[in-house]
């Protein structure tokens, strides 16, 4: 119902006012640490220490940033990381589209066993121990394909696909495109695809983010400094710039003062950097996001 119509009762407007405040309210609760690290980023050491900074930068500057690019292998790990959200999100969505469709047709023979298998693996796993074994065993320890095979498949995002094909893409539709000799293939390739877009859309932010922010996943297989992500490198960033015992009988007092800031100031640099990549995407897939993941995820 629209906000301020004529026939609107002295309830319905109180509803609406209720209701948009409440939502404003959460808005800024979830908005604020946001701007708030944003603003700590770009302000100066001492400003983050003294809780002079709330809600804009206060004494402007880029000292965060420069400490944190001045680090040798942070170009490197950022395109590391690139590589891995790329290769894995492509993986992942390819895989999760051609296990998806066929286990959302009623012909497809033994699809209740299958999707039964899949299910299975979702309760029951080996654990890190076990999947550590398989990768070294497989050769891939230390190889840029540890970071996107072993984690290539996802059998609750397959369940999402799944519902959202049932839903949208009707048997019915496939019948008709066979009797007009359209094969399965090419059903799946020009009618299917284009109109799972958002759901697509919404996979690929999920395994983006997964991809990007992952880091146990690189601490277990990764041991080549080369091949690092860059969540590993800004990990490694702030512990260089703890203070260690030996370090803290050599400073004055006011050297520890100013090493205190700056780490305070390294570490909310550290957060936008990593979070910004997965900031600038959001917003082109944001307007699927809602659709794909109702559609995927409630109805079926």
């Amino acid at each position: 119902m629209a906000f301020g119509r004529r026939n609107d009762t002295a309830g319905d407007r109180s509803f609406y006012i209720t209701t948009y405040a409440v939502l404003t309210f959460l808005t800024l609760i979830v908005l604020y640490p946001l701007i708030y690290v944003i603003s700590a980023s770009f302000s100066s050491a001492y400003a983050v220490a003294t809780k002079q900074v709330w809600l804009y930068p206060v004494h402007f500057t880029l000292d965060g940033y420069k400490a944190v690019f001045r680090h040798s292998m942070i170009m490197q790990s950022f395109l590391n990381s690139t590589l891995y959200t790329l290769g894995g999100t492509a993986v992942n969505v390819c895989l999760l589209m051609l296990a998806a469709y066929p286990l959302s047709r009623r012909a497809f023979p033994g699809k209740n066993l299958i999707a039964l298998y899949f299910t299975f693996t979702m309760f029951f796993s080996g654990g890190i121990i076990p999947n550590y074994l398989l990768v070294k065993d497989l050769g891939m320890i230390n190889s840029r394909l540890a970071l996107i095979i072993p984690f290539g498949f996802s059998a609750y995002n397959m369940i999402i696909v799944k519902t959202y094909f049932q839903s949208n893409i009707p048997n019915e539709m496939l019948e008709a495109a066979n009797i007009d000799g359209c094969s399965n293939i090419r059903f799946f390739f020009r009618m299917a695809l284009p109109l799972a877009k958002p759901v697509i859309a919404v996979m690929v932010l999920f395994n983006g983010v997964g991809h990007w922010n992952g880091f146990m996943r690189g601490l277990l297989y990764l041991n080549d400094p080369n091949k690092y992500t860059l969540q590993q490198v800004l990990r490694d960033i702030l512990m260089l710039s703890k203070i260690s015992a030996d370090q803290l009988s050599m400073i004055s007092d006011d050297q520890l003062v100013e090493m205190t800031n700056a780490m305070e100031l390294i570490k909310y640099s550290v957060i936008v950097v990593g979070a910004l990549p997965m900031m600038v995407l959001y917003p082109f897939v944001q307007k699927y996001f809602t659709k794909g993941m109702m559609i995927g995820a409630v109805k079926g």
